[in-house]
This record gives C-alpha cells, sequence and structure tokens, in this order.
C-alpha cells in the first residue's frame, strides 16, 4: 500500500487548552510538546501568543527547545497578533478568519471582501517577516463555496504555504467532507488541512475522510480534547493511519503515556471504554473471546496492545468462561482441581450478577471459599 500524504498537526496546546476549565502550565505544555515530538508529530501548535504575556512566554519556551517537530502558534488577522507569533520565534503562524456570511455579519461587520483584504495584508506581513503562514478559514464548512475557494485561492496568491479548512462547529458527516475536500484540492494548487471538531461525534471520520481526499495536515489533540466535545482524537487519527494509510513513522508505542500526561494536566477523564487508551481498550470478559485470544489475539483485538503501550486485561465476570478462569487462576500461582475451578466460575458468575467487581481480592477470597468447601 501506497502510504496516504499526511502530516500531523497537534493542537493539544492551543485548541485542547480552550477545553472549559482547562489550563496547562509552562511545566506542563513543554512536556507534552517533548512527548509529542518523540511520537514523531511534525507540526505542534503551541498557543495563542496574544492571549497573555505568560501565553507568549510558553510559546517562545517550546519554540527554543530545539526539537524536529515544526512549532506553530494562532493569530487572528490583527497586526498585534501578528507580532506577537514572530516575537515567538516560532515556525509558522496559522492567522485566521472567520468566513462564513454568520459570522462575518456578527464578529466584523464589515464586506467579506474587505475583511479578506485585511487579512491578505498580514499574510503578507507575516511573509515578509520569514514565518510560513498558515491561512485558516474558520466555520469555513458553512462558508459559500464561491466565497471560501476565493479566500483560499487568494490566500495561495499571497504566500500563503498551507491553507486550512476549519468544521468549526461540527456539523459535517464524512460524505459531505468527501465532497468540499475533494473539490478544495482539485481547485487550490496548495497544501489543504482539516480542523475538524466533535460536536456529532464525527470529527475523526471526518478528518479522515479529509485525508482520504487528498487534505495533507492533520489537526489532532490528545485523548480529543478541546472547545465544547473537542477535536479529533490524536490516538485513534493515528491508529487508523497506521492500520489502514499504511502511515508507519510515528511511534505508537508512546500514545497511552501521553494519553495519561495530558489526562492528568488537563483533569478531563478519559472515559474507561475510550477506544485506543480507554482502560477497557483490551480487556475482555466474554468467555468465548477469551478463549480464543489465548489461542491467538487476532481473533479479537485488530491491533495489538503493546503497539499503543496499552496492555491486554482479561475480566471476571458473569460472561467468564472455564478456560479464561484457568488462566487467571494459574496467572495468580493457583492450582485448583477440576471440581474446584467449576464452583469457583459459579461464585464469580453470582457475584457479579451483584454488580459487584470481581478484583484480585475478591477472587482470592472466592479460590479460598472453594477450596474450604466439601465435595458434595
Amino acid at each position: 500500500m501506497k502510504p496516504w500524504n499526511i502530516e500531523i498537526c497537534d493542537v493539544t496546546l492551543r485548541d485542547g487548552e480552550q477545553t472549559p476549565g482547562v489550563s496547562f502550565s509552562c511545566e506542563e505544555k513543554v512536556e507534552i510538546a517533548r512527548m509529542l515530538d518523540t511520537i514523531g508529530i511534525e507540526v505542534i501548535e503551541a498557543g495563542f501568543p496574544v492571549v497573555s504575556p505568560n501565553e507568549k512566554k510558553c510559546v517562545t519556551a517550546i519554540a527554543n527547545l530545539g526539537l524536529d517537530s515544526r512549532i506553530c502558534c494562532l493569530a487572528r488577522a490583527r497586526k498585534p497578533d501578528v507580532d506577537a507569533a514572530i516575537e515567538s520565534d516560532v515556525d509558522i503562524v496559522s492567522i485566521f478568519i472567520a468566513t462564513s456570511d454568520l459570522h462575518i455579519r456578527l464578529k466584523y461587520k464589515k464586506p467579506r471582501e474587505q475583511v479578506l483584504s485585511e487579512a491578505l495584508a498580514l499574510v503578507d506581513y507575516a511573509n515578509d517577516h520569514g514565518v510560513q503562514v498558515r491561512f485558516a478559514a474558520e466555520d469555513a464548512s458553512r462558508t459559500d463555496p464561491v466565497f471560501l475557494k476565493e479566500v483560499f485561492m487568494k490566500g495561495a496568491e499571497h504566500g500563503a504555504a498551507l491553507l486550512s479548512f476549519a468544521d468549526t462547529v461540527g456539523c459535517l458527516i464524512p460524505s459531505e467532507m468527501h465532497t468540499i475536500m475533494t473539490d478544495l484540492v482539485a481547485t487550490v494548487k496548495r497544501p489543504l488541512c482539516a480542523h475538524c471538531h466533535n460536536d456529532m461525534g464525527c470529527a475523526v471520520a471526518n478528518t479522515i475522510t479529509a485525508a482520504q481526499a487528498g487534505a495533507f495536515q492533520l489537526h489532532t489533540t490528545v485523548n480529543g480534547i478541546g472547545e465544547r466535545s473537542g477535536n479529533a482524537s490524536l490516538e485513534e487519527v493515528l491508529v487508523i493511519l497506521r492500520m489502514k494509510g499504511g502511515v508507519d513513522r510515528y511511534d505508537l508505542s508512546h500514545l497511552n503515556e501521553i494519553s495519561r500526561i495530558v489526562e492528568k494536566s488537563s483533569g478531563i477523564i478519559r472515559p474507561r471504554n475510550k477506544p485506543v487508551v480507554g482502560e477497557l481498550a483490551f480487556s475482555h470478559e466474554s468467555g468465548i473471546h477469551i478463549a480464543a485470544i489465548l489461542d491467538d489475539p487476532h481473533t479479537y483485538e485488530y491491533f495489538p496492545p503493546e503497539l499503543v503501550g496499552g496492555e491486554r486485561r482479561f475480566i471476571l465476570g458473569k460472561h467468564t468462561g472455564k478456560k479464561a478462569l484457568e488462566h487467571v487462576v494459574s496467572s495468580l500461582g493457583c492450582e485448583l482441581s477440576e471440581h474446584q475451578i467449576c464452583r469457583v466460575l459459579d461464585l464469580v458468575k453470582e457475584h457479579s450478577e451483584q454488580k459487584c467487581s470481581i478484583t484480585p481480592e475478591v477472587l482470592k477470597r472466592l479460590i479460598r471459599k472453594a477450596k474450604e468447601e466439601k465435595p458434595v
């Protein structure tokens, strides 16, 4: 398979930090940036430097870490924003304007051609100061398609290296994303970026669909954090790229580690059943499943836990079978007779049906109870 032609821009440190209630310290931002660099992420969006002096300090610190990743920051189409980006020593500044008629009417109160013209002057300004420009259309998914193409084509004419399409309110489904991105790729002669939000649960699907349609730079956040319902999850996008897109240059073995770091730093707890990095992602209870996995893990795991730094777990409960129980009991160093195994299995099922977890301590207690009972 020919690998998909993509790169990742992770926006955890900027859009992820816009999750309500989330604020990373500089030390946390540096730790996350170093880990993203270790994974092999090509671009890290470090922040929004005009927001505050401390934010600018953090962005500058990351830009001067000497990472292999290129460092990006966000700027509105305003000179103070772009100046703050230039002074932060970043490689790329993402200059954005809202492009939908709704946003232009409410936010700018100017004709859209004037909004575009003023923004293009700042694209020129950033280029003149030696900073690569990504020209981004906010609310692109609700923008008049003719005007959106004009925005992107004029951005390219003014030297923008990248053109970013933002599904700001997560209103697209994959079929719509495919149609739009295919048309843009055929029309605009610059690499396109896909920035997807998850309001309807389609951020990862839309991001992958955009890549299939020719988008080059894919935007993600660790654990899918971000405004409202978040952004496309880095872990899920990277695994799909590996398994379906032939992209094998990222070190996925650090995904669980960076997920835990961001969970701790953000205070946003991952769902237990979150794909790739959730506690239950490689946990199995069904006796049929576990029996097959003991023979060949591929029977019920599409990719191995080791790929993403995870760990396979067998959970005992009402669906547990004898073979799974024997495996778990053996791992505890216990030896039971056939009768005792069957008795422990009955006790496990009875216990779990009372909505009680079978922890190792509980299992040991059930084993002791089975051993103490005399055969009938």
